[in-house]
């Protein structure tokens, strides 16, 4: 699977929270995710709309709605590659936890694909 097909594929299945994802496609779509961000963050502050607080924490129009767009999808890509693994999607939930969280869930997603029938679904062949 290459860039293209992964991030495309990742759109059509944006609902869809069940059945697998090999590692490629995850991964894919997470840089895809980061270099749109990285591009929305960038545009932000070129076109000046990006406003920051008094704290330090900083928003802007375009990367917030390019995580809008992007959230979905990458839940449901995420929870087909925890499946693909034989671990539940609400694994998801540790992206809450900064470190100590994030660590275990990025060696989960970045597991070998369980090549056997798991609780989740069935191993889909690709061609």
């Amino acid at each position: 699977m290459n860039f293209r097909v992964a991030v495309i594929k990742c759109f059509m299945l944006y609902t869809v929270f069940s059945g697998r994802a090999k590692r490629a496609e995850f991964w894919w779509f997470f840089l895809f995710s980061a270099i749109v961000g990285l591009i929305g963050s960038l545009t932000d502050s070129t076109l000046g709309t990006k406003r920051v607080f008094e704290d330090g924490n900083s928003i802007g129009l375009f990367q917030s709605l390019i995580q809008i767009v992007i959230f979905l999808p990458g839940l449901a890509v995420g929870s087909r590659r925890l499946h693909d693994t034989n671990k539940t999607g609400w694994w998801q939930l540790l992206w809450i936890i900064p470190i100590f969280g994030w660590i275990p869930l990025i060696i989960f997603l970045s597991f070998p694909s369980n090549d056997d029938e798991n609780k989740y679904s069935i191993l889909e062949i690709e061609e």
